[in-house]
């Protein structure tokens, strides 16, 4: 019931607002990145509504899943293949790994003169070693002190929290041996504080042929590259992690992508959790006009399952 003139207004109103843009002179408009996040936003926040057409198609996703798996590996290549299936975007899993590296237990053992094992223990019973070199040999009492004076310190502490004045405390303590701590904090830094190797299971990167803004030589190339190689989805999935909120959904439009070659997508990201601080990543790359809506119910079913899946194996 509205005439022409009203609807032109509305659209002039629109794109004067930057929620609609014409991309070229002869173009129509197009939801600009600030559109799709207004809707996306709204869509989050409002949306309280039971599954109704998808509860069907979405219980058949489970269902695939639930399929006995004797392997994680396995498992988690199901699920990026079956959301690639249903989504008919491209998809990626990452293996579950602890994110928090608080320490719990710290043990100095000398393996030859010269040479001390030290093992450290994080949150999630994590376990890294690394060889130190010393210049002396140390006798069982000595060792028994060190360890007693770096783990009543360090105990429950993250990396980050081994500040220059706790470093200061411990050599101080520690008398002749204060190089030796101040090389096994620096042991300690490098070993719980690097990244663990990111295991990333990905599938449908050609979905991306069937949208025509994506689907240019150059913008297709680049993206399925970005699959293949994995090394920038490390980046998105750490910066999802940092970020995540709505129950663990995050949604990326255009440049909020940390990822360069996905400026042109939309990139939405669910977090699963096996216990406290072990976490991975679920997430969808399509175009800025995807189905928002199916793919964050995909992914919080994708979630449940998952969850369920780890904490019953």
């Amino acid at each position: 019931n509205l005439s022409s003139a009203t609807i032109r207004n509305e659209m002039a109103d629109l794109e004067e607002l930057g929620y609609i843009i014409q991309p070229h002179t002869s173009a129509g408009r197009i939801p600009s990145d600030a559109g799709y996040r207004l809707y996306v936003d709204r869509m989050m926040a409002d949306k309280k509504q039971e599954l109704d057409d998808k509860e069907h198609e979405l219980l058949r996703m489970q269902d695939m899943l639930l399929d006995k798996v004797d392997k994680v590996e396995t498992l988690l290549q199901n699920v990026a293949k079956t959301l690639a299936d249903n989504t008919n975007y491209a998809t990626l899993v990452t293996a579950p790994k602890y994110t928090g590296n608080r320490l719990k237990f710290i043990q100095l053992s000398q393996v030859e003169p010269g040479q001390v094992l030290m093992v450290i223990v994080t949150d999630g019973n994590l376990i890294k070693n690394k060889i130190i070199q010393v210049d002396t040999e140390l006798d069982n009492e000595t060792l028994l002190k060190l360890n007693l004076l770096l783990n009543s310190s360090l105990n429950g502490l993250t990396v980050e929290e081994i500040n220059l004045t706790l470093i200061s405390k411990l050599t101080g303590q520690a008398g002749e041996y204060s190089k030796l701590i101040r090389d096994i904090l620096d042991a300690v830094a490098e070993v719980a504080g690097s990244p663990d190797d990111l295991q990333i299971y990905t599938s449908g990167a050609t979905n991306i042929f069937k949208y025509p803004e994506l689907s240019t030589q150059s913008k297709a190339s680049e993206l399925i590259s970005t699959f293949e190689e994995k090394k920038e989805l490390t980046q998105l999935v750490n910066d999802a992690l940092n970020k995540e909120d709505n129950n663990g959904i995050q949604i990326y439009i255009g440049n909020e992508t940390p990822v360069q070659t996905m400026k042109d997508c939309s990139v939405v990201t669910a977090t699963y959790e096996l216990d406290e601080g072990v976490k991975g990543t679920i997430g969808i790359v399509g175009p800025k006009r995807m189905d928002y809506e199916k793919v964050v119910e995909a992914l919080k079913s994708i979630k449940v399952q998952l969850d369920s899946k780890f904490k019953d194996s």
